[in-house]
């Protein structure tokens, strides 16, 4: 009968303890709002952090406001100032950036555009109804009907190059 010897280096056999868990490698409780900083004496100050709020996390506001299949006859079809709606879906990475030009150009239009955002994962119906089959896609709309699209990530001159199209038609 064959016996089965296992060799094992001496600095993996010279310790039997379990590994010790990452956050014991700092000199403060992971979960704390308590933080050292290390100085350049070799020792640590000491600093309390202010809990993080919602506000804390975004740096900036979003001005686009949401609208669902139930909001949306109110605020799309029915609207007396043209309106931008982008459809979206929350997993969807370059959605995030048509976010930010959509946020930055309903700042900038405001009074004159009403600009609004649309979960596709959430109402499907409205993206059906319009065709929708990829997104991001931003449409523009006046006096209820469909006028524009854009349809992908574009630089921020295509949107402003369609809404100034709706706006002066």
């Amino acid at each position: 009968m064959a016996s089965s010897i296992s060799i094992i280096p001496s600095y993996f056999a010279s310790t039997s303890l379990p590994p010790l868990p990452i956050a014991s490698h700092f000199p403060f409780n992971l979960n704390s709002s308590t933080f050292f900083f290390p100085l350049k004496n070799g020792s640590f100050k000491l600093r309390n952090a202010p809990p993080l709020s919602p506000k804390a996390l975004s740096s900036r506001a979003p001005k686009a406001a949401v609208v669902t299949k139930d909001t949306w006859e109110k605020s799309v079809l029915n609207s007396d100032s043209p309106v931008l709606v982008e459809f979206y879906a929350s997993w969807c990475g370059p959605c995030r950036m048509v976010h930010r030009i959509i946020d930055e150009i309903a700042g900038e239009y405001a009074g004159r555009l009403s600009c609004f955002i649309l979960n596709t994962d959430d109402d499907f119906p409205i993206a059906e109804d319009y065709e929708i089959k990829a997104v991001p896609v931003v449409l523009l709309f006046k006096n209820g009907e469909k006028r524009e699209s854009v349809v992908g990530t574009m630089p921020k001159d295509f949107y402003i190059a369609a809404i100034e199209r709706v706006l002066k038609s």
